[in-house]
């Protein structure tokens, strides 16, 4: 038998995530003994809050990990519960939270539960790539809309009114801030879109995992406006634990059972080892802290630097740890722009592509996640390749 006998499904031809592909490549220079400066991933450089390390190895040496209810620990989600109450002010019963392996697999949990094949979502471009590629291993319809500077970068409820023309859009996925933009919305912005989706029935799934990481504007989260919203969140990014693979789900009351199933099947439960650390996490606010600065004092210096040489024009970074840079004064293809700058300066970012497949060919994503030594040292580099 030939490889054409037995081929791969229709729904696994999604596009690669760049970003990966990028760190790959540093990855094999690094290996050669080139010294590669990352700022390819969106990955703290900071390791997990101490208080997590240490609940972790008391679960290591006195406990026996094993299967939890596929919504995760009673405790992790009475301490997200206590969280909302605490950092927004709304009351989520600890019944509508939902612990995941990741925020990865709350987006595959929440496509699943809330849409059916063939149903349309939109989406921002720039986005995160990984939403369309999910939506379209699920066999669901992304449908990216173009923003730019006239909407500050954010969707409107007249975006899906012109989306609907063309079929009815059973969903939103909104990132704020997002990736790669590091853009917010206005609470005004969220709340109008949020409002429309209420009254038209349409689902509004938002990404929220950045929340933390805001340095202007004001963080408002989706539950703030309505119930009937699915939030997404992860222990990734302000928490610093992207390796141990463990996120939530705040759903409607009626879309948990659904969820759970799904979720019994699909994963059975999150590894129990990072619901036990991520609890202690959620009580480590002033250390948190502490590496937001430093992401602050890399953003200052980037705001700073870039424009100095020769990289002007930027988005508006008001939180997570993203610059999104317009370089089309020096090519219209980043791809090629981010391999010879990864040959040539020893710097890895992400072209735009990645995020926006029409025109992310003219801009790249900076992560500013890493030590500031790091930074200060890609600008050096970066001076030299463009000049």
């Amino acid at each position: 038998m030939t490889e054409n006998a037995f081929p791969p499904s229709r729904r696994s031809d999604v596009a690669p995530f760049i970003a990966m592909d990028v760190l790959a490549q540093a990855a094999e220079l690094e290996a050669e003994g080139r010294r590669i400066i990352h700022m390819e991933v969106g990955q703290p450089s900071a390791p997990a809050p101490k208080a997590a390390l240490a609940s972790a190895r008391m679960a290591l040496e006195h406990g026996r990990l094993g299967y939890t209810e596929a919504l995760g620990i009673r405790a992790l989600r009475n301490a997200l519960s206590a969280h909302y109450r605490k950092t927004y002010g709304v009351d989520v019963p600890a019944r509508r939270i939902m612990a995941t392996t990741g925020s990865s697999a709350g987006f595959n949990l929440a496509f699943l539960a809330a849409f059916d094949p063939g149903d349309r979502v939109v989406l921002t471009a720039p986005g995160y790539p990984a939403y369309r590629n999910i939506l379209k291993a699920l066999g669901l319809v992304p449908v990216e809309i173009e923003v730019g500077a006239e909407t500050r970068w954010s969707l409107t409820p007249e975006h899906l009114e012109a989306a609907q023309k063309d079929g009815p859009v059973k969903g939103v996925l909104v990132a704020s801030p997002a990736n790669p933009t590091g853009t917010m919305m206005t609470p005004d912005a969220l709340e109008d879109l949020i409002r429309y989706c209420d009254d038209a029935g349409i689902w509004f799934i938002s990404d929220e995992i950045y929340h933390g990481l805001t340095y202007d504007g004001e963080q408002k989260t989706a539950l703030e406006t309505s119930q009937n919203v699915i939030i997404v969140n992860s222990f990734s990014k302000y928490y610093c634990m992207t390796g141990w693979r463990i996120g939530w789900l705040v759903l409607p009351e009626h879309l948990v059972r659904p969820t759970e199933r799904i979720a019994q099947s699909l994963y059975i439960s999150p590894p129990e080892l990072s619901q036990i650390a991520a609890v202690a996490a959620l009580e480590t606010v002033q250390e948190l802290e502490a590496v937001k600065a430093g992401y602050a004092a890399n953003r200052a210096l980037l705001l700073e630097g870039l424009p100095r040489i020769g990289l002007d024009r930027l988005l508006p970074v008001d939180g997570a740890f993203y610059i999104y840079a317009d370089i089309s004064r020096y090519s219209s293809d980043s791809l090629d722009f981010a391999r010879r700058m990864l040959h040539e300066a020893g710097v890895a970012a992400t072209p735009g592509v990645d995020f926006d497949p029409v025109h992310g060919r003219e801009f790249l994503r900076f992560s500013f996640a890493g030590a500031h030594e790091d930074m200060q040292a890609a600008l050096e580099r970066l001076s030299g390749f463009l000049s």
